[in-house]
């Protein structure tokens, strides 16, 4: 190991803290330079694309939703579109409203958890949330409060707070009764002030100074910031239908990885999540939120990663909001689920997960059985992104000591809230300079 210049030297971190799954990162450096940039995802394959042929197609969302106990209804949702545009279905406004609702509570509860006890404890120089919180309770306790509302919403419209069970393709086994649903307001008030000092609270965090040129790929949505539904879009041009963004993203495997490397065809690597939606939709904040937004510096677009936070941060003051307005304008579904007959066909679906867009496309027959299955989440989309912003903090940082960039790093990593989990179908962290 040689200092001084920090030309040859090697960082090692056995496993990175404050991401959900397993897997480990090595960077080459040789003279100076960063050669190669590898995540090396060593979560176990989980093969639920594979568990889901030859099932009913109404067993998508259930069998989905265990995908991920973060973000349940993402895969649920997403599952929902997919069979509905494979059998020509549209559900009912007061459906959608209500699906719109139950993930406004998803994106409640994981912003707050990634914010307050993932992310947060980079930017104080803490090892994790239990530390944040021995210095200041009441920073953990107001996150804490922020996801008990959250789950509250998903109790209340999908049943349970963790792989509900009131959804199913074509709507809901039963419309929640609306004076539960009303009973979520005052929670919701509560939870957006705290959210608006939340942005507030991370606005006032010290930012590494790194910018970098995304290609950001997001949903649009009719003039509303999106969740449920919307328009693959790029910043560059692109503007798609579900099916078509299907037909663009091209997953490869690589050796070294039991998730699959994402990219656009013709387009290479791109960046999904708060960031792309951000850039994507700034305009169609409400005013809440886009007031909150600028308070806190941001402009219409963010493209420095560490600043991040403040985009979910924003977004949490966007999802109280919007579900407060949800809850205000209830009308309950009637029927709540509409009757689908199977027929054979492929259909796609799209929505934002809170990490970004997620994927589903299946094919089945006229019994409506699976016959195939594909299953796109978005950390399997941000792997390539997620590696060059290394490539730049590595070679950016040749200045710091090994403590210091093995923190930058792993930071980096916690700026895309990465769900390995999801993507295996981190973290070790090695430098080699050579």
């Amino acid at each position: 190991m040689t200092h001084g210049a920090h030309t040859n030297r090697t960082i090692s971190a056995q496993g990175i803290a404050r991401v959900e799954g397993e897997g480990s990162l090595r960077v080459e450096v040789r003279d100076g330079r960063v050669s190669d940039v590898a995540l090396d995802i060593f979560e176990p394959p989980r093969y639920f694309e594979a568990m889901l042929v030859g099932r009913h197609f109404l067993e998508a969302p259930d069998i989905t939703a265990r995908i991920c106990g973060i973000c349940p209804v993402a895969y649920q949702m997403s599952a929902c579109a997919a069979m509905e545009d494979a059998c020509s279905v549209q559900v009912s406004e007061q459906v959608r409203a209500l699906r719109r609702l139950l993930y406004c509570g998803e994106w409640i509860q994981s912003h707050a958890l990634h914010i307050y006890l993932l992310h947060a404890p980079d930017f104080l120089g803490c090892a994790d949330a239990v530390e944040m919180a021995e210095r200041d309770p009441s920073i953990v306790e107001r996150g804490l409060d922020i996801k008990r509302v959250g789950n509250l919403i998903m109790e209340t419209v999908g049943g349970r707070a963790v792989h509900p069970v009131n959804v199913r393709v074509g709507g809901f086994y039963r419309a929640p009764d609306p004076d539960a649903i009303a009973s979520l307001a005052d929670p919701l008030r509560r939870a957006r002030d705290l959210a608006l000092a939340t942005v507030q609270w991370v606005s006032g965090f010290e930012f590494p100074d790194l910018d970098a040129s995304y290609r950001f790929v997001a949903l649009r949505d009719e003039g509303r910031y999106p969740i449920d539904r919307g328009r693959p879009s790029s910043s560059d041009g692109l503007d798609l239908d579900a099916g078509q963004f299907a037909d663009v993203v091209v997953e490869e495997h690589v050796a070294r990885s039991t998730a699959l490397h994402a990219r656009l065809e013709g387009r290479d690597h791109y960046l999904t999540g708060p960031l792309a939606r951000y850039a994507l939709n700034s305009s169609v904040l409400p005013p809440l939120a886009l007031e909150a937004a600028r308070a806190a510096g941001l402009s219409a677009v963010c493209t420095n990663p560490f600043r991040s936070i403040i985009v979910r941060a924003v977004e949490l003051v966007f999802a109280c909001d919007e579900a407060l307005g949800l809850v205000e304008a209830y009308e309950p579904p009637n029927p709540p689920a509409q009757l689908i007959v199977a027929r054979a066909g492929v259909g796609t679906g799209v929505t934002e997960a809170p990490r970004g867009v997620l994927l589903h496309q299946y094919e089945i027959d006229d019994r409506g059985l699976i016959v195939r299955a594909r299953i796109v989440p978005p950390t399997s989309q941000n792997l390539l992104t997620m590696e060059d912003d290394l490539r730049r903090v590595v070679e950016g940082g040749a200045a710091l000591d090994e403590h210091d960039l093995q923190w930058r790093c792993e930071q980096s990593v916690r700026n895309h809230d990465p769900c390995i989990s999801c993507a295996a179908h981190f973290l070790d962290l090695t430098v080699v300079h050579s």
